[in-house]
């Protein structure tokens, strides 16, 4: 049996986040380069001190606050440009992205639920589509249908899965 070391549980968080910093980076700094030495000085730092985050929350918003530190630390070293990004509307800008990233994670959870609710017939036709990622041709192959029928059951799996997340979405923010 192997144990997962600080190193490898690190990675895969990173792995799996690593998009969505760098994204949140490159939105908040405006020279690419200059981004892209802030993104790797983040990484580092956060390496350095992985130990202060607790398994089970949520990581990218720990990434995200390390980042953030690391935008205004450049920022105050470099004093490029001042008047093209002022700390204010950088702090505005992070802000919107937590906010933008709550929405998300409500929606997401929100889409987990609506999905537990389908029968598994109708479940399983969207894994093989979006978690599988095979053509509307196979799928109907696979589950004897028409592929005619396969479009309509998508589309209508995707209208009712939209609508079921609106719906669990203004239930919780109480509208």
């Amino acid at each position: 049996m192997t144990s997962t070391t600080a190193a490898d549980r690190f990675i895969a968080l990173l792995a799996q986040h690593e998009r969505a910093l760098a994204a949140y980076v490159f939105t908040l700094v405006d020279c690419p380069a200059d981004a892209d030495d802030v993104l790797q000085q983040g990484k580092l730092t956060m390496w350095r001190s992985f130990d202060q985050f607790e398994p089970g929350t949520n990581f990218n918003a720990w990434a995200r606050k390390i980042m953030f530190h690391q935008i205004l630390a450049y920022r105050k070293k470099s004093k490029r440009d001042p008047v093209v990004l002022s700390d204010e509307l950088v702090r505005l800008a992070a802000q919107a992205w937590e906010e933008q990233d709550a929405v998300l994670h409500r929606q997401r959870q929100a889409l987990r639920e609506c999905l537990r609710k389908l029968p598994p017939a109708k479940r399983d036709v969207l894994e093989l589509r979006y978690g599988g990622g095979l053509k509307v041709e196979q799928i109907a192959e696979q589950t004897g249908r028409s592929r005619d029928a396969v479009y309509k059951l998508l589309h209508r799996l995707r209208d009712g899965l939209a609508d079921c997340v609106t719906r669990a979405v203004r239930r919780e923010i109480g509208e």
